[in-house]
């Protein structure tokens, strides 16, 4: 186990990335609990509150992203490397745990709205994961070392790849998409299938082909009917489940208050 772990993280450079990862999931898985803690009235945590304004934890969370971040640059030496990766990866939980917050400009924490946090971060988590493994950008890391040296390929695969992505995003397929930058594959699944009911493809490719939009609704609530549920399930399982349903014609009513406590209140640690 020592020799894979050295063969494959320390050697090739990636023990900073591993950090900064597991920082990260677990500074949101952190922040979660005690969020819902919070929320619950349980336990000795409470609102950070400073001249009656909450501080988000969005706040420190910015600011230990830019310190991990800039210090990483200028770091020199794998123990500095370490700790900028470590606090990079806990400001970037910080951050993406409230993604949903910047999103929308609004207390949207324990709303449908907040979900896109814990989609944000498993998303984030995934593609990083993809990276650890040894995933490169638009398919580079397929390139034998030879084909590597010879720059038609290299254009031509990240070109290829690229067109890939950016058909499979027009078509509504964001999350595809964003996979496939790391998994060719997946992009080009995304790309031959049948575009979302409401993406700009739809719109334009299917404006005169009604068989094909009709086809293109079918399968996209086919689709929502089947993931939609295991989805926010999982979402409530990881984050918390949201105080407020969605009304009859998609509307969320305001939120109740912050991350747990009263309006305008964050449940960040203290």
């Amino acid at each position: 186990m020592d020799h894979w772990f050295t063969r494959n993280i320390v050697e090739p450079g990636k023990l900073p990335l591993l950090l900064a990862l597991s920082s990260f999931v677990l500074t949101f898985l952190a922040t979660r609990t005690v969020t819902r803690l919070i929320r619950a009235g349980r336990g000795p945590f409470r609102d950070v509150t400073t001249g009656g304004v909450h501080i988000h934890h969005v706040v420190p969370g910015v600011v230990l992203t830019l310190v991990g971040g800039f210090g990483s640059i200028g770091a020199r030496g794998q123990v500095a490397a370490a700790v900028c990766a470590l606090l990079f990866g806990i400001g970037a939980g910080l951050v993406l745990d409230e993604f949903a917050l910047i999103l929308h400009l609004a207390d949207v924490y324990w709303t449908e709205q907040g979900r896109k946090s814990v989609e944000a971060v498993v998303l984030t988590t995934a593609l990083v994961a993809l990276v650890l493994g040894g995933s490169s950008p638009l398919g580079v890391d397929s390139l034998t070392p030879e084909e590597r040296r010879d720059r038609a390929n290299v254009l031509l695969t990240v070109g290829t790849n690229l067109l890939f992505v950016v058909v499979a995003l027009l078509k509504g397929k964001f999350r595809t998409a964003v996979i496939g930058a790391l998994v060719p594959f997946v992009a080009l699944v995304g790309a031959l299938r049948l575009a979302r009911p409401d993406s700009p493809w739809a719109r334009r490719a299917y404006r005169r082909r009604p068989r094909a939009r009709t086809r293109a609704g079918l399968r996209a609530y086919r689709h929502d009917r089947r993931w939609a549920g295991l989805t926010r399930r999982f979402q409530g399982v990881v984050g918390g489940f949201p105080d407020h349903a969605p009304a009859p014609d998609g509307r969320v009513p305001p939120p109740s208050g912050g991350d747990g406590g009263p309006p305008g209140g964050d449940g960040s640690p203290p």
